[in-house]
């Protein structure tokens, strides 16, 4: 429904514009309190800084790697596309802004028009003006602006802000996975390296041992069997050697293809035992991953782009009000049209616009909307207990992995010292050659075990990292 108002009662329009936009039509659902447990599990109390905080300079200390994530935040095509994401939402929000602001509308017009000499306009221009034409010229500036007596224009400019602010924390997400990848990615090659030179050296011993055995065999000291048992073991060790340099050279193409280059060798000068393992870190409070965590932060952010659709939905079921004004010139001779002021003109007009038969689609709307935002709370409680569970995964992962990798030293000094011993007693034919081949089996597992532990903790240190919100500053 749209009418004309007349100038009297503009004060009156004014004033039910005033009353109207102190209505609140939509209460927005506030952030869930007391999501967060107040300790992680296993961790006491601690007002000590969350390792969250530190740059990823500052918690990793290989420069490899650093070097590796420094390309990658640069050369990444998720990191690229997150950052043309954030442009594209800022664009968006400057948009938004401008919302409060009148339309304006520049129209310029010439026509002319013959009408029919029976016809009431043509016998009235003949009439009057001693013509066969009508002519009209017209130039003119129209304004149009929507009072936002429903929050309607306010909570566009609150979604686009969240949106882009989730834009943001999206690549923030973007930027600690690729550095826990990575650093994730590097230990694992480093790890291989420590397993290939393993597998060589065990090879190495295994050749050793064979010619033993059959120089053995040759005396008469020892059967075939002897010989296949040795062969055996030495084809084990040998088969590792492949397998490994397969691993090295696809994870070497899954750091390349990281950091934004093609596939290739990746320089590392450093040994998996010179990489240190932290026995404790500084975890926080877990309120502490509102504001570290990217993925916690774009759930919230989520609830208030819930807010925002649904004060949209609900205003857009509600009248509204629009003021337009149009002025500029007119005249009907061409000598005429800029002849100020006789030709200048103004209309200035309200209108009112309800909706009333729409198929029930804006109520539809509107309760789509509502019910989004209660998905959107149960989404933001999902993703918080997620990342605390996340945070005392790698709580207990590192904590349990020091006592494995305790165990696993020990029985390497084991196996190495029995390993030595089998050989000796071999040499001076107080052993068989069943005890020596078990002894480099034994070897052989143990060893290749203990880098796999070593490797975890330096893994699991990284992954708490993450969780606790940390690699994107």
């Amino acid at each position: 429904m749209i009418m004309q108002l007349p100038f009297k009662n503009r004060l009156l329009i004014l004033t039910l514009m005033i009353s109207l936009s102190s209505c609140v039509i939509s209460r927005d659902v506030p952030v869930p309190h007391n999501t967060m447990p107040a300790t992680f599990r296993g961790t006491p109390i601690t007002m000590d800084k969350s390792i969250a905080t530190l740059p990823h300079r500052d918690f990793i200390k290989e420069e490899a790697v650093i070097q590796l994530i420094d390309s990658a935040v640069l050369k990444n095509y998720d990191m690229q596309i997150a950052l043309k994401n954030i442009e594209a939402a800022s664009v968006v929000l400057r948009q938004s802004r401008l919302g409060n602001l009148p339309s304006a509308n520049l129209s310029i017009t010439a026509s002319s028009s013959r009408p029919s000499d029976n016809s009431l306009n043509g016998l009235t221009v003949s009439q009057f003006a001693d013509t066969r034409h009508i002519e009209d010229y017209n130039a003119s500036v129209g304004l149009s602006w929507e009072a936002d007596i429903w929050r309607k224009i306010a909570n566009q400019k609150n979604l686009a802000g969240a949106t882009y602010l989730q834009s943001e924390e999206a690549k923030k997400a973007v930027q600690t996975r690729l550095v826990s990848t990575i650093a994730t990615g590097f230990y694992n090659l480093v790890m291989l390296d420590a397993q290939l030179e393993i597998a060589r050296k065990n090879l190495r011993l295994n050749d050793t041992t064979l010619n033993m055995i059959r120089l053995q065999f040759k005396s008469g000291q020892v059967t075939s069997l002897a010989i296949q048992q040795a062969e055996a073991q030495r084809q084990l060790a040998a088969g590792l050697v492949p397998a490994l340099e397969q691993q090295i050279a696809i994870q070497e193409n899954a750091l390349s293809i990281l950091t934004g280059v093609f596939p290739g060798v990746i320089e590392r000068q450093v040994a998996l035992n010179s990489l240190k393992t932290e026995r404790s870190f500084a975890t926080g409070i877990p309120s502490d991953m509102l504001s570290h965590r990217p993925d916690v932060k774009a759930a919230e952010l989520e609830l208030h782009r819930s807010n925002a659709l649904v004060g949209i939905s609900r205003a857009n079921m509600y009248p509204s009000l629009t003021i337009s004004a149009t002025g500029g010139v007119n005249a009907f001779k061409a000598s005429n049209w800029f002849a100020i002021p006789g030709s200048l003109f103004g209309v200035v007009g309200g209108g009112i616009t309800q909706p009333i038969f729409q198929r029930k689609q804006l109520k539809t709307q509107y309760e789509l909307a509502s019910i989004d935002r209660e998905k959107s709370v149960l989404q933001f409680r999902s993703t918080v207990l997620h990342a605390v569970a996340e945070v005392s995964d790698e709580l207990i992962r590192i904590e349990k992995l020091e006592e494995q990798y305790s165990i696993s030293d020990t029985r390497v000094k084991v196996v190495k010292e029995g390993l030595r011993n089998a050989n000796l007693l071999f040499k001076s034919g107080m052993a068989n050659y069943l005890e020596v081949v078990t002894a480099q089996a034994n070897a052989l597992q143990s060893e290749l075990d203990l880098t796999s532990i070593r490797t975890a903790q330096l893994i699991a240190n990284v992954e708490l990292y993450r969780t606790l919100g940390g690699g994107w500053r």
